[in-house]
């Protein structure tokens, strides 16, 4: 059953605070397996990547059929049906939207001593986005990763999907073509985030890797970091609902079961100021779980991790429980969820309202949907432009410039005991006494 807690009770500390330590989706010891992996593709390329394909995926590659060709584009997207792609460019349109209004601008300043001053703005030259393959249909996770990038500059998208018996799910591939992907290759797993990193023969490697996948694609991602840059490393899905007793319990209800149904280790929480709400969302939640297609998955997400909270006051109390807890997505479904907004520090994505699930903003909300888990919104933020660009500074200055700030570097580098830095601006000053 799902935890119950009331604030209330004497024993609520310690059983919150159990709730926020409770470890989801322990990774098995992948880290010796993935290592062997990476050093195999760093060590013998394509041909690496072939045998773990045939191995791992059951399909026998060529360096010439690694990359899916712009014809099975093409005839994947001719076999989508015309309402999901118009639903896949209505989307990608709102995302493209919101993410051009990210975009950063330059600095460049004079200050009062006569330094020019700066900063610009670049895109990374080249990204890796993965995508998990086979049956699965995650086409509105390539347009929340690929989007940002091309907003951002990017020139190079590559993307790879694992083919599990050679099956790749079209509305995968149509959406790569909407968002301006560039390369394809049906490779998944850690040697396909080997390729990414280091190359092979057939596929060049990139600056920067993102996207979600399994335990292993995520150890891979921790193990290649520093040779390239990566998005996070993204754990169990997680919603928090804070839901006054006026709310409906079947919404309320739908709307934890739609992040219990992502995965098993998957976390769904209510906290309310009404017990029998509580009491009615409880037993909606089961009514539901009668009917969905991935009811077993579901079930087991809210036995095991699933919590419902009830509290006195929802703006005194829930703001503390909801910064505690940095919930990936957080739904305040209130009359008027701005107070409440206005005292939350730490959360993903927020949701304002009552006709505003959170699966709205998985898909056409225009926000991104890669957003921080297991709490790490405390110190990230959801995906977004700057995530494919660097800035870099830029000084000038003149001799009058150096002379009023020089010195205080001198001083500076010589208690360090660095006396070729004291020394460089030293005899620029040396020279203009000189003259």
């Amino acid at each position: 059953m799902p935890v119950r807690l009331d604030r209330r009770r004497a024993d609520f500390d310690a059983a919150f605070a159990a709730v926020v330590a409770a470890n989801r989706g322990t990774e098995p010891a992948v880290n010796a397996a993935v290592a062997r992996i990476i050093d195999e593709v760093r060590a013998s390329g394509d041909a690496a990547l072939i045998r773990l394909t045939e191995r791992f995926d059951g399909i026998r590659l060529t360096p010439d059929t690694m990359r899916i060709s712009d014809a099975e584009i093409g005839h994947a997207v001719d076999s989508c049906a015309d309402d999901q792609l118009n639903a896949l460019h209505q989307a990608a349109q709102r995302i493209r939207a919101f993410h051009d209004l990210q975009r950063p601008a330059d600095l460049d300043v004079t200050d009062d001593q006569g330094l020019r001053l700066g900063y610009r703005w670049t895109a990374l030259d080249a990204v890796g986005l993965y995508v998990p393959g086979g049956q699965a249909a995650y086409p509105s996770s390539v347009l929340m990763n690929a989007i940002p990038a091309v907003v951002a500059g990017v020139k190079r998208l590559v993307m790879t999907v694992p083919t599990p018996n050679g099956v790749v799910h079209p509305l995968v591939l149509a959406a790569a073509r909407i968002a301006g992907v560039t390369e394809i290759y049906r490779i998944g797993g850690a040697q396909a985030v080997a390729a990414l990193a280091y190359g092979s023969e057939t596929v060049r490697p990139v600056d920067k890797i993102v996207g979600p996948g399994n335990a292993y694609v995520a150890a891979a991602k921790r193990h290649v970091f520093g040779a390239v840059g990566i998005d996070m490393i993204a754990g169990p899905s997680e919603v928090l609902i804070v839901a006054d007793g006026r709310n409906d319990p079947d919404w309320m209800a739908v709307d934890l079961l739609a992040q219990a149904e992502h995965d098993a280790d998957a976390q769904s929480i209510l906290i309310t100021d009404s017990a029998p709400f509580a009491d009615a969302v409880a037993a909606a939640v089961r009514a539901h779980l009668a009917t969905l297609e991935r009811a077993t998955i579901a079930l087991a997400s809210w036995e095991t991790h699933g919590c419902i909270i009830v509290v006195d006051s929802l703006l005194d109390q829930a703001p503390a429980l909801i910064d505690r807890l940095a919930p990936e997505h957080l739904q305040l479904a209130v009359d008027d969820p701005m107070p409440l907004m206005n005292r939350v520090r730490h959360a993903g994505a927020i949701f304002l309202g009552r006709y505003v699930p959170e699966a709205l903003g998985d898909y056409v909300a225009g926000p991104n949907h890669v957003l921080p888990t297991g709490r790490s919104a405390r110190f990230s933020s959801g995906l977004g432009v700057l995530d494919f660009m660097k800035r870099s500074t830029y000084v000038a200055c003149d001799e009058k410039g150096l002379a009023a700030v020089g010195p205080a570097a001198v001083v500076l580098a010589e208690a360090e005991g660095l006396s070729a830095h004291a020394r460089s601006v030293a005899l620029r000053l040396n020279r203009r006494r000189a003259t």
